[in-house]
């Protein structure tokens, strides 16, 4: 938002201060939900009713529009009820697929009858997307099993699936086998496949920039480059000190140095933070967003102890919750495989998401456990967050160089929760995700933490602590620990748990 206001007179300063804190606010705020796009395939087979085809087309359009959702599908007067069933329609749908190719997220495939399972496998492999396929067919009404109504969709689901099995082509299944397209079910379906199109797409091609390196005393966070190469994401590293060099180049009076420190005290409550805390992290803020920028990431992983503390005297929590908190996620301790576990999450959700420890028992309750950190966590997880010190560090490097962390009591809310790891001895990624809660559980301590509940949390970390997996685990407030899995699994073909 521009600000258009001209102030002259005497209390023009704080409104202008005010108008500007107002801007921030909005610059800050997560984007919009990203509309889905999907390519739309409508089967049909000669003799089975062909009015099926056309209302069942219609009947999808529809649940799409309702949901937020694009299409893309042929002329309805192109082919027969603008529906595929011949090799020409296929070659007519495929091509109108690949000419939006770039829009596509995903395909869903919906069967008003039997369908003709050659046509639709002949479109997906032309078309050549390889993205998300959902198979729909829908219900048959017991009371009109006639001839002229009866669908069979219910049979010509398995005879789909299994020539795309055939052709080698990944798809999705709906949780009921035959729904209604206006029926609350197929509604669920279509909004969790619509985020398993956002993880898919986000993942792949997804690039990580990896600010200093990972603390000495963390091994536990090193990760393989070339497995998530192959995987298509990448990392682009910049060594701490390049960071530090830019920022003594800047000036306190800048415009830009001075618009990221509005950005800053809009975001949190820097009541308690000395002025010179703040203007070294709006100065670090800008250079870690223009270096972002040049290098094209939009997430980052960043080392934030202790060269930051030690050499330029503040953490940089603060700017990372920031991010995070814009659906941009940024992950601690240069935990670059904490920050694709973050953005899995934020893509599924559209929502923020955190990284988090699992770091303690809460009391002698088997699924619940607290968890923490010091904290970068986005300002959307708590009740009432505020800008503090790192009581950890400054133990040894003074609190006066520990300013810039968001502390405070995390919100009660549903919860999803994903780990992913590079495995050099397989050469692969795997993971687990799953689902809890955060709980209104009193707790008593520094940083950002609250209390998770999860059933069957015992095994969950027994799994955690045989696979050898990380004590980082993201967070976020949505349950959409399905549609990460599928994503992951079914089209990423990454080894990952769904934790029930």
């Amino acid at each position: 938002m521009a600000i258009t206001k001209l102030e002259s007179n005497v209390g023009g300063k704080a409104r202008v201060a005010r108008e500007r804190q107002s801007a921030a606010r909005q610059q800050l705020a997560a984007p919009p939900q990203r509309r889905v796009t999907l390519g739309v395939i409508v089967g049909n087979r000669g003799f089975f009713p062909g009015h099926l085809a056309a209302t069942g087309r219609v009947e999808m359009l529809r649940a799409l529009e309702e949901e937020g959702i694009d299409a893309v599908i042929i002329d309805a007067e192109a082919t027969n009820h603008g529906a595929i069933e011949s090799r020409q329609e296929a070659n007519a749908c495929a091509a109108l697929f690949k000419k939006h190719r770039e829009q596509i997220d995903g395909v869903v495939v919906t069967l008003p009858n039997f369908g003709d399972e050659r046509a639709i496998a002949d479109t997906l492999r032309l078309a050549g997307l390889d993205v998300p396929v959902l198979i729909h067919a829908t219900s048959d009404d017991p009371a009109k099993m006639k001839i002229d109504h009866r669908r069979d969709a219910f049979c010509g689901k398995m005879s789909a699936c299994n020539v795309l099995s055939q052709y080698g082509i990944r798809y999705s299944l709906t949780s009921e086998h035959t729904q209604r397209p206006e029926s609350a079910g197929f509604r669920r379906d279509l909004r969790q496949f619509a985020a398993t199109c956002r993880v898919v797409k986000g993942l792949r091609g997804a690039r990580i920039g990896a600010i200093g390196a990972r603390p000495a005393a963390f091994k536990t966070v090193r990760y393989s480059e070339k497995i998530l190469e192959r995987a298509g994401i990448s990392v682009e590293p910049i060594d701490l000190s390049e960071i530090l060099g830019r920022i003594g180049r800047l000036k306190d009076k800048d415009s830009a140095v001075q618009k990221k420190l509005a950005e800053m005290t809009a975001y949190v409550d820097t009541s308690g933070v000395p002025d010179a805390a703040l203007m070294k992290m709006a100065k670090l803020g800008l250079v870690m967003d223009r270096w972002m920028q040049e290098v094209d990431v939009t997430v980052s992983a960043v080392q934030c102890w202790t060269s930051l503390e030690e050499f330029f005297g503040v953490v940089p929590c603060t700017l990372m919750s920031m991010m995070s908190n814009a659906n941009l996620p940024s992950a601690c301790e240069v935990d670059v495989m904490g920050t694709i576990s973050m953005l899995a999450l934020t893509l599924a959700s559209q929502t923020p998401a955190a990284l988090l420890d699992w770091n303690n028992n809460y009391g002698d309750d088997p699924n619940k456990a607290v968890c923490f950190h010091c904290s970068n966590l986005p300002r959307d997880f708590f009740e009432a967050p505020v800008m503090d010190y790192q009581e950890i560090i400054a133990g040894t490097v003074g609190r006066e160089n520990t300013y810039g962390t968001i502390v405070g009591k995390v919100k009660a809310g549903a919860m999803s929760f994903a780990r992913f790891s590079t495995d050099d001895r397989t050469g692969a990624i795997r993971g687990y995700v799953g689902e809890g809660r955060f709980t209104k559980d009193k707790l008593s301590t520094f940083g950002g933490a609250g209390v998770v509940e999860i059933a069957n949390l015992q095994p969950l970390l027994h799994h955690i602590c045989r696979q050898g997996f990380e004590h980082h685990v993201a967070g976020t407030f949505s349950h959409v620990a399905d549609a990460v899995h599928e994503a992951t699994t079914q089209y990423l073909g990454w080894d990952v748990l769904r934790h029930a």
